[in-house]
């Protein structure tokens, strides 16, 4: 479906996108994760022929954009982060207009019932609400029945009801077969439609795989988070104090005078950690148990968090 190789971006200075190597299968949801200023806009711009490579290649369905642009467009679909619409055409005139574009006019009843906005179809589009619009710019996308979907933070700014919206859509797209590539910054957004899912930082990828992959290969589990007084959290038999700690697999330090155990399992490792509390000195006010997550690998491999510039040290 899609292949890139060795592909690089630089604008000035700045290098956005730092020699990527891309291979996207028919039908596969894949996400590009990461945080502003990654690279992830970048790379989707130069997959749309927005932007060019500086080097590398870029090839869809076996072609290429200085060789075959027209073709290649007839085959793809693109929604970015913000569409703007003429505010006085109602959503389903917006559409017959789009439609004019791929001789695709007579799929207008069908893209209003799959992006459910058969009731707005006479509402002007300045009326619509934000995930509205937002459903309205992802139908103008679907219009030519693209083989390849990009889109570009398309729930960034959406209240969680208006991004789950967009999720549906999208799980209905997925039972078509349609391919998707998707850039986000929303852990949960990733995880929830993508098979695969690309970790990106600073022009590179730095994982890629499933899920469970990414766990694995930054010996991912468990987690129990909890906050300690500074004079705890600064004895220097901090780490062996835990080690014990069924399944133990590592101890960080995430900020905020807090500990955090990675185990493999947390319900064996509760049951030591109260075991331990009630005969130690330890002053445990909360505790936090969850999976670990997608904010938590990227921390794990850069040292920043997703959302923040906050930094984390791991012993």
């Amino acid at each position: 479906m899609l292949k890139a190789r060795a592909v690089s971006k630089r604008f000035g200075s700045l290098v956005a996108v730092d020699g990527v190597n891309l291979e996207i299968q028919p039908g596969e949801f894949l996400a590009l994760l990461g945080p502003n200023g990654a690279g992830k806009t970048t790379m989707i711009e130069m997959i749309e022929g927005i932007q060019k490579p500086d080097s590398g290649s870029i090839e869809i369905l076996g072609m290429q954009w200085d060789l075959h642009e027209k073709e290649i467009r007839q085959k793809i679909g693109v929604a970015l982060q913000e569409t703007r619409f003429y505010d006085r055409l109602t959503t389903e005139e917006t559409l017959r207009m789009f439609g004019t574009f791929y001789n695709s006019r007579n799929r207008i009843e069908e893209i209003l019932r799959l992006t459910r906005l058969t009731d707005k179809r006479n509402t002007y589009t300045m009326g619509l609400s934000g995930g509205q619009r937002q459903r309205l710019a992802l139908g103008v996308a679907l219009l030519n029945q693209p083989t390849l979907l990009l889109l570009d933070e398309p729930t960034t700014g959406l209240d969680p009801n208006a991004r789950r919206d967009v999720w549906a859509i999208l799980q209905d797209l997925k039972e078509q077969g349609v391919t998707l590539i998707l850039t986000t910054h929303y852990m949960e957004e990733a995880e929830n439609l993508c098979e695969r899912i690309i970790i990106m930082d600073r022009g590179k990828f730095l994982a890629s795989g499933t899920m469970n992959d990414l766990l694995r290969s930054q010996e991912g589990g468990d987690i129990l988070e909890f906050p300690l007084e500074a004079s705890e959290l600064n004895r220097p038999d901090l780490e062996n104090a835990w080690k014990d700690t069924p399944g133990f697999i590592r101890i960080e330090k995430p900020g905020q005078n807090r500990i955090r155990l990675v185990v493999k399992d947390v319900r064996p490792a509760l049951q030591y950690l109260f075991e331990k509390l009630g005969t130690d000195a330890w002053n445990l006010k909360e505790l936090v148990c969850r999976r670990m997550d997608l904010d938590d690998l990227f921390t794990r491999m850069t040292g920043r968090h997703l959302n923040a510039q906050e930094t984390v040290t791991t012993p």
